[in-house]
C-alpha cells in the first residue's frame, strides 16, 4: 500500500507550475490549444509616473482581466475606459469574442456595467459582508472602439 505525504512547500512557484501544467495536459483535445497570450497595459503620466494599468490575457477567444486599476487622483477622467478599450481592441484582433472579469461590491461594477458588460454570476459573503461579482461583454463582429 502507498502512502503519501501533504506539506505546503516553501516556494510554491515550482508546485504551481507543475499543477498548470498537468492541467493542461488533461484538457479535452475538442476545446484546443489554450492560446494563453497576456495583456499588460501601462498608463503613464507626462513624468514618466505610473498612474494606472491593466493586466490579464487571452485564451479560448475570451479577454480575461485580472486587474484594472488608475490613481484616485486620476480618477474621472476617462483613463479606465482607455485602458479597457485598448484591451478590448488587442481581444478583439486576436480573435476574442468576449471578456471576462471580477469585481467587488467596494470596487468598480458600475464602471464594467456602463462599458456594457453584465453580470452573470455573484458570490455573497466574499468578503464577509461584501459580494464579489462576474460579469462579461460580448464582442460583436466588428466590434471596435472610437479612437
Amino acid at each position: 500500500m502507498s502512502s503519501y505525504r501533504l506539506h505546503s512547500p516553501p516556494d510554491g512557484s515550482d508546485l504551481a507550475a507543475l499543477v498548470r501544467k498537468g492541467i493542461r495536459e488533461a484538457d479535452p483535445a475538442d476545446v484546443g490549444p489554450r492560446d494563453w497570450l497576456p495583456i499588460n497595459l501601462a498608463l503613464e503620466a507626462d513624468d514618466g509616473t505610473t498612474i494606472g494599468g491593466l493586466y490579464g490575457a487571452t485564451m479560448w477567444r475570451w479577454l480575461m482581466i485580472d486587474g484594472l486599476w488608475v490613481s484616485p487622483e486620476h480618477r474621472s477622467k476617462g483613463l479606465g475606459r482607455q485602458l479597457l478599450e485598448a484591451a478590448e481592441e488587442q481581444a478583439v484582433e486576436r480573435g476574442c469574442t468576449g471578456s471576462w472579469h471580477g469585481t467587488f461590491d467596494f470596487q468598480a461594477r458600475d464602471f464594467y456595467e456602463a462599458h456594457g458588460y453584465q453580470v452573470f454570476a455573484e458570490l455573497p459573503g466574499f468578503p464577509p459582508g461584501r459580494t464579489h461579482y462576474h460579469l462579461r461583454k460580448h464582442f460583436s463582429p466588428t466590434e471596435t472602439h472610437p479612437g
